[in-house]
């Protein structure tokens, strides 16, 4: 089992947590403005870790070049296009497309990065995203009418915003990788990402577009859910994302990270106090056997 194999498994469940956690602060300010106050609360956090550890130091101008368009991409446009995907579809149907992101990524690192897998990696991938996508599809009840699962958007927008989401994280992910294999500060590197897409978000919020602007007026409350999702989903889970491409495959570390809309079924059973329908079950299964194989590759 590799070090870097369990980081990304590490992400996957601070995302799964950071997923359900974000649902009533995403849907109160609206997609940009909550992924702009989120990811203002999360620079804030990583450059004040930075400013005590020096992570600064040997963080060269490319590496600089390299996060700020990772950032742009994967952040900027990534989040965003997530959280508009999710107040559209819910957060389970938005997560089935979204765990494209790792078919994405092990396509463009086969292609871009020259990547490889063997026999059983290749095995355990497909039965891993098989079952993400098989018990996030199927697990929902017939007499599910949560207000998680009902549609508040344009369904077809949505799937399209989830997968503009998913290819974002993709090349965001492939563009840190040659930075992050230099083995630079990961907080540092989270930390011009964040800053970056932070900007962007204030140049479109300044430039008078409509749709940055919080659709209600944010309260002490739905500010508080928000830097906790920051934290943990961003902060942490984007930090252990990086840590993990400094030696992992970007498709490998995109594949054992999907995973986390598996974690995200048993948050909503505790949450919902109803348990996953049947074809969730299977579907995690498969993902366990799937995730196994990688691990022990």
């Amino acid at each position: 089992m590799l070090a870097y194999d369990l980081l990304a498994l590490g992400a996957a469940a601070c995302w799964a947590m950071g997923s359900v956690m974000s649902v009533t602060p995403s849907r109160h300010l609206g997609a940009f403005a909550f992924t702009r106050w989120r990811m203002a609360m999360v620079a804030v956090m990583l450059w004040s870790v930075v400013a005590v550890t020096g992570g600064w130091r040997g963080f060269g101008l490319e590496a600089w070049g390299a996060m700020a368009i990772s950032g742009l991409i994967g952040i900027f446009v990534g989040d965003t296009a997530l959280f508009a995907a999710m107040n559209s579809l819910g957060p389970r149907r938005a997560g089935v497309l979204f765990a494209t992101h790792a078919a994405f990524s092990a396509a463009l690192g086969f292609w871009l990065l020259d990547e490889r897998m063997s026999v059983q990696a290749l095995v355990g991938a497909a039965l891993t995203l098989a079952g993400v996508m098989t018990a996030m599809a199927l697990g929902r009840r017939k007499d599910e009418n949560h207000a998680w699962e009902v549609d508040r958007g344009h369904v077809g927008l949505g799937v399209a915003l989830a997968l503009l989401a998913a290819l974002c994280q993709a090349v965001g992910s492939l563009v840190a990788k040659p930075v992050m294999a230099l083995q630079v500060d990961p907080m540092m590197a989270s930390a011009v990402r964040v800053t970056v897409a932070t900007a962007a978000h204030g140049v479109l919020l300044l430039s008078g577009f409509r749709a940055a602007r919080a659709t209600t007026a944010p309260t002490a409350r739905v500010l508080v859910q928000t830097g906790l999702n920051g934290f943990v989903a961003m902060g942490v889970g984007m930090t252990l994302v990086l840590l993990a491409l400094e030696k992992g495959d970007v498709g490998m570390v995109a594949i054992l990270s999907s995973v986390s809309p598996i974690l995200v079924l048993p948050l909503l059973w505790f949450q919902l106090k109803r348990a996953p329908a049947p074809g969730a079950w299977l579907g995690a299964l498969m993902t366990v056997v799937g995730t196994g194989l990688l691990l022990w590759r």
